[in-house]
């Protein structure tokens, strides 16, 4: 006998949201499944933070910084990275959440989550063609940094300790490595 995994949709599982079934769950939909997240340590919650306000006062206007708020793909997945940097769409986010098209780039904090962050979500993120995914290896205090999707992965990945990154999106942003790595 062979066993199936139930698949979701977005819609049903909006729908597992609005009925209160998933409350006071962290999960998050990837390709149709609902995958527990990780509870997040104090180095985790205190890096993302900082960042995300790191960002916020260097974007300025230009972007919007989500913290620890969905996303929705097309492929039956709506994950809640740490950090999404997104169009700035107003009231449009009422209807619905980030859609690959209004994202510049995602950034994930991995400590337990590092393994499924490298290679599940890398491969979720590309096959979108979400331009850049970051990744900050909180073990190691390095940054990953995943580039130019192609038929479902990135074709390009650095890893940086420290330095000065310019994100694809704002080329003349200088973002600096340590302030999203280490504060």
């Amino acid at each position: 006998m062979s066993l199936t995994t139930a698949k979701w949709t977005i819609d049903e599982y909006h729908r597992m949201i609005a009925a209160g079934i998933l409350d006071n769950r962290r999960v998050e939909l990837l390709k149709g499944e609902i995958f527990e997240m990780s509870p997040e340590g104090e180095p985790h919650a205190y890096f993302s933070s900082e960042a995300g306000e790191y960002l916020i006062k260097l974007l300025g206007d230009r972007a919007m910084i989500r913290l620890d708020k969905p996303i929705t793909l097309p492929d039956n997945s709506e994950p809640e990275p740490d950090i999404a940097i997104v169009q700035r769409l107003g009231r449009e986010y009422l209807t619905h959440h980030p859609y690959p098209e209004n994202i510049f780039w995602v950034i994930e904090y991995a400590n337990s989550s590092l393994e499924k962050d490298l290679e599940v979500k890398s491969k979720i993120y590309a096959e979108v063609s979400i331009p850049e995914y970051w990744v900050v290896n909180l073990k190691n205090r390095q940054l990953i940094i995943f580039r130019q999707p192609q038929d479902g992965a990135y074709t390009s990945k650095l890893t940086l300790i420290d330095g000065i990154i310019y994100p694809i999106a704002f080329p003349d942003i200088a973002i600096s490595v340590g302030a999203i790595v280490s504060n």
